[in-house]
C-alpha cells in the first residue's frame, strides 16, 4: 500500500525544481494534489506531467504567494475540487545573494515578502481549512540557512530564521486541533537548476557576490560547497522527498514544531 494513499496535498512553488519533484513524489505515494506557482504555463505543464506519470488527479493553480486572495483561492479550489486538504508543502521561495553594504533594498524586501510573508499566508489558509477537519500536516521547506547565518545572503537567512519561528508558533496554536507543523532544512541542492542555471543560478550568484573567498571559477565555488559536507555530496530531491513523505505520514504523528536538518552532517543544531 502506498504511504500516503488517498491523501490530498497542496504544494506551493511546485512548477519546477524541488517543488515539482516533491509534487511527483507525493503523487507516487498516493496523493491527489494541487500545485501552486506564479508561472502559469509551467504549473499547468507540471500538473499534466505529474498526473500522466502517476495516474493521480493534479490541479494546477497559478497565483502569487504574496497575494492573500491568490493563496485563499488555492485552498478554496483544492477543497472544492478534491474535498479537503491533508498535507501542505510550503515550498515557494526565492534567493537573491548580495553583500549587505550594497544590497538593493527592494530586492531584500522581495525575498522577505516571498519567503516569510508568503509562508504566513500559506499557514493561515492551510490552518483555516484544516481546523474543521481536526487533522493535517503542514511542512515548511526551510534551509540550513534557517539555522546559521549566511554571508552575502542576509535576506534569505533572515527569512528562513523567521520561518522556523513561524513553524514553532503555529505548531503550538494548531496542536489541539490535531494539526502538525514542521520544517525541513535541506543542505545545498548542488545539482539542481537553483544552483546550476548559467544565468542566475547560485554558483553564478555566489561567484559574482564574492561569497567564496578566493574563488575565481564556478568549479571553485562548487568544490567549496562539496568540501563543507561531511558525507561528501550535495543534497538531492530524493533526500528531501523521503523526509516530506515521513512527516506527512502517520509515522510522524508525535512530531510537531520541529526543524529537521537534511544536510549530510553540515548542520547539526
Amino acid at each position: 500500500m502506498k504511504t500516503l494513499a488517498d491523501k490530498i496535498a497542496v504544494v506551493t512553488g511546485g512548477a519546477q525544481g524541488l517543488g515539482a519533484a516533491l509534487s511527483e513524489r507525493l503523487a507516487h505515494e498516493g496523493c491527489s494534489l494541487s500545485i501552486f506557482d506564479l508561472k502559469a504555463d509551467a504549473v499547468r505543464q507540471t500538473a499534466e506531467h505529474v498526473s500522466q506519470q502517476t495516474g493521480q488527479q493534479v490541479i494546477p493553480v497559478p497565483g502569487d504567494i504574496t497575494q492573500e486572495a491568490d493563496v485563499e483561492r488555492l485552498f478554496d479550489e483544492t477543497v472544492q475540487t478534491l474535498g479537503r486538504v491533508d498535507i501542505v508543502v510550503a515550498n515557494a521561495a526565492i534567493l537573491i545573494a548580495e553583500p549587505i553594504d550594497i544590497a538593493d533594498a527592494a530586492k531584500w524586501q522581495a525575498v522577505i515578502n516571498v519567503n516569510l510573508f508568503g509562508q504566513f499566508l500559506t499557514f493561515k489558509h492551510a490552518s483555516r481549512v484544516m481546523k474543521p477537519q481536526k487533522s493535517g500536516s503542514i511542512i515548511q521547506i526551510n534551509s540550513k540557512s534557517g539555522k546559521k547565518g549566511s554571508a552575502a545572503n542576509s535576506a534569505y537567512a533572515a527569512s528562513k530564521f523567521g520561518g522556523i519561528g513561524l513553524v514553532q508558533s503555529v505548531a503550538l496554536e494548531m496542536a489541539s486541533y490535531g494539526i502538525r507543523v514542521n520544517a525541513i532544512c535541506p543542505g545545498n541542492l548542488l545539482e539542481s537548476p537553483l544552483w546550476t542555471d548559467p544565468d542566475k543560478g547560485l554558483f553564478v550568484q555566489y561567484l559574482n557576490a564574492g561569497k567564496v573567498p578566493g574563488a575565481t571559477t564556478l568549479d571553485d565555488v562548487r568544490r567549496h560547497y562539496v568540501n563543507q559536507v561531511p558525507l561528501g555530496r550535495g543534497c538531492t530531491y530524493e533526500d528531501i522527498g523521503n523526509i516530506v513523505t515521513f512527516l506527512a505520514s502517520d509515522q510522524a504523528s508525535y512530531m510537531t514544531g520541529q526543524a529537521l536538518n537534511v544536510t549530510g552532517g553540515q548542520e547539526m543544531r
